[in-house]
Order: C-alpha cells, then structure tokens, then sequence
C-alpha cells in the first residue's frame, strides 16, 4: 500500500487512526503456509481481536487460536450458520483453546461442544473432567525461552520429565488426551528455542509409548490415533532489521519435523499472530502541541502508549516513527495525550526499549505514523484519561 493513499486516508478520516491493510494479511498468509506446509495454522485472535481480520483469514482457510469465551464467541459468531454437526467439525478440526487456565463458567459453555482445550497442570485436569468432560486435551510443556522478547515459560507448562506421568493420569481420569503443546516465546529470535521444543516433545511421545498409553485424536481418519504437535506462536516480524529471518526459521523447522516426527499419523499445528498482521497495520496520529521553545522540542500527539502505541509498554517493541513531512531531522521528544508522565514514545528511562527519536521540524496537525502496528496494538488499547482508542480502518478486504 503506497504511503500517499494512506497519508490520504488518514487526513480524510481523522487520528488517531489505525489503518488495516488486507491485501497484506493475504500475502502473510500465503508465505506462512508456503514455507511451512505440514502445518496448520491457528491464528492467534489476541494478536488483533478485529472481527474483520477474523473474517478475512477465515475466508482463507485458517483455523483460530482463541484464549478466552470471548475471543472463542467472535470466531463462532462467523459459522452460527452452520448445522449443528458442522459446527461441531469446525470446532474441533478449526479451534484450539490455548489458554492452560480456564474459568469454570467459561468451561461449563464449551461443554455443549467437543472443543480441543490446553492444560498444563493435574489442578486445571480436574476441573476440566468436572466441568467440560467431553473435551480433548493438549497438554502444555515448559520450554526454553531464551531470545524471545516476551517471555511465556515463565507461567506456563509442566517440566517435559513430569509430563508422561499426568498425561497418564488424565487419560486414567477418563480424558482423551491428543497431543503436546508449547510455545517458545513471543517474537522468538532463537531457533534453539524450537529445536530443544521439538526434542522434548520426541522424548514425551516415546515415554508415553513405553508406558502402553495411547494418545492422539482418533476423529481424523476414522479410529487411527493421530498426535497433534502444537508448536505455538513467536515467528518473527522485522521491525528494525535485526530479527531472526522467518524463511531460515521455516527451513530449520521442516527440517526437524522430518528429522522427528517423519509420520502421516502426526499433525503439526501452529498459532501465527504477530506473524499475520503486524505488517498490516499501520497507525496515524497528529500533532496536538508542538513546543519549539523547549530543547529538545517536545510534540505532543492524540495516541500514545495507553492506546494504539500500547505495543511499547505490553510487547516491548521499540517504535519507528515517521512523519509525512520533509525537512532536516533533529532529535525531538514525543508525547502521548494522556497526564502521565510514562506516555512517552521517545526514549524514556522507564521504559527499556525506547530510542531516540528524529523528525524534520513539525507544527501542530502534522501527521506521524509508523508502520507494523498491526499486532498487539488496539487490542491493548484503553480508555484511560477519557481518551478513547484510535478507530480502525480495514482497506483491500476482497
């Protein structure tokens, strides 16, 4: 999408703004499932909770990762059509609960289904069995998150070495369970963290195995078991550069599911997020008060980190900003609209991953943008101060 119809828009519509760009949610799309054919791809609805995303991956094939009722209702809202066996299909060939801890209000709703639920622990195996017995389970495994900017192991998943003894426990329990899931961090810029993954879900599958137990869905192909290995999310965006390459992630990952899990009788799913729609999303706000008697100058804009810029404080992303504007650049200071001190998008030492900042001199309603704001970024968004959050613009959707 070229940066003056954008510009375009944005003037047209007002800011803050948040512009969605379709054609690039395609695009992603088509390279994720290209380099990575075995899998099937779940997309994470927290990355962007938009229903029009939902709508458009949802035309493409993808199936959905969702991590609360809510996030599960949207994707759902999209098939009410369906009958009611069909909508069974879809919920468990085309839904994953990812969240290892459920409420049991939210349990009790996804009981009138057959849905496909993570769980790290015996205490969330209980209460499953209690309340949504018809489920089938994934059960989530710690692993090294090393190199990723947002760190998960942290408070998910079960030691690999503790994990054959409650898959036998669940399966003792009356619960079916279909497989292994992990996640290796968000952003994930070390493939060491995927490899090592992988091995310890090897190692799983082979203890489970000398212990006689079955594991693995059975609806697939008629009556044969087939193992789900649920990699999770973290591949890598490029938003300054530096990050682990996508293609030479997708490269190590096909060669370590042949290298380990050669069998037609293995699925491999994956959560994308980020991944799909960070480079879709490019946000425009102005500016408010431009203070050219302070050094450095200070420009204070209507969208900040309490809203669409959310993704400094939630997803440590360091911004680049841009402005339409030509000019000689010099260091400025960047606020957003808020009273608080922390909404501040130049560096700020209260925030690790702020940078300096340089723009050529603006005035007030100046526009600024920055691009790969598609993901992380409305969806944390708040009303804090009375301020609301940037409206969303959705472009190229056929």
């Amino acid at each position: 999408m070229k940066k003056n119809r954008l510009e375009n828009i944005a003037r047209e519509n007002g800011t803050p703004v948040l512009i969605i760009d379709h054609a690039q949610i395609r695009k992603n799309y088509q390279i994720f499932t290209e380099k990575l054919p075995r899998i099937q791809a779940y997309y994470a609805v927290k990355a962007n909770p938009e229903l029009e995303i939902i709508k458009t991956l949802y035309k493409l094939g993808s199936s959905f990762d969702v991590a609360s009722e809510s996030e599960f209702n949207l994707v759902i809202s999209l098939v009410k059509h369906l009958t009611p066996n069909k909508l069974q299909d879809f919920i468990w060939n085309k839904v994953v609960y990812a969240n290892p801890v459920k409420k049991t209000e939210s349990l009790s709703l996804l009981n009138l289904y057959k849905p496909l639920l993570v769980y790290d622990c015996i205490e969330e195996m209980k209460k499953i069995k209690e309340y949504c017995p018809n489920a089938g389970l994934l059960l989530r495994i710690k692993v090294p998150n090393e190199g990723s900017i947002v760190q998960l192991s942290n408070k998910f998943g079960i030691d690999p070495k503790k994990a054959p003894e409650l898959i036998e426990q669940t399966i003792n329990e009356g619960i079916g369970v279909e497989g292994i899931s992990f996640h290796t961090g968000s952003q994930c810029n070390n493939p060491l963290n995927f490899i090592r993954a992988l091995e310890s879900v090897n190692y799983i599958f082979e203890q489970v195995e000398k212990r006689g137990l079955k594991i693995g869905e059975t609806i697939t192909k008629n009556g044969v078991y087939t193992r789900l290995v649920d990699i999770g999310g973290g591949f890598p965006v490029k938003y300054n550069g530096y990050e682990q390459s996508f293609e030479d992630l997708a490269n190590i990952l096909n060669r370590e599911f042949e290298r380990l899990f050669p069998s037609e009788e293995i699925n491999i799913l994956a959560e994308p997020g980020r991944f799909l729609v960070a480079k879709a999303g490019t946000a425009f706000t102005k500016v408010i008060l431009a203070k050219h008697s302070t050094t450095p100058v200070c420009y204070h804009i209507d969208d900040g980190t309490y809203h669409t810029f959310s993704n400094i404080i939630f997803d440590h992303v360091t911004i680049k900003l841009n402005t339409t504007k030509k000019g000689k650049k010099e260091e400025c200071h960047v606020f957003g609209p808020t009273c608080d001190g922390l909404d501040t998008l130049s560096k700020n030492p209260d925030i690790h991953n702020t940078s300096r900042i340089f723009l050529p001199r603006l005035t007030e309603g100046d526009l600024i943008y920055a691009k790969n704001m598609g993901a992380y970024t409305n969806g944390s968004a708040t009303y804090f101060n009375g301020y609301p959050p940037a409206e969303v613009l959705h472009i190229n959707m056929n």
